[in-house]
């Protein structure tokens, strides 16, 4: 993912990134609240693919909590 301009306003988000074939340039308004972005660190954001899911549905990522799934365990 490339990157993301910051100096919008809340409601209003924009992303550029490369897809393999040439430059994408995404913008979603928000008809109602803001966007919830996570801090600045070493001057950069960092997102997992499914926080920027949620950043782009307009949801609070900060509110959902990971569930943590058991695996099977083989039978010896």
């Amino acid at each position: 993912m490339g990157p993301t301009r910051r100096r919008l306003p809340p409601y209003r988000l924009r992303l550029l990134f490369w897809d393999g074939s040439g430059m994408v340039l995404a913008s979603k308004w928000l008809e109602s609240g803001r966007f919830t972005w996570p801090p600045i660190r070493d001057g950069s954001i960092r997102l997992t693919r499914e926080e920027l899911a949620l950043l782009v549905a307009g949801l609070d990522w900060t509110r959902v909590a990971k569930k943590h799934v058991k695996r099977p365990v083989r039978a010896a």
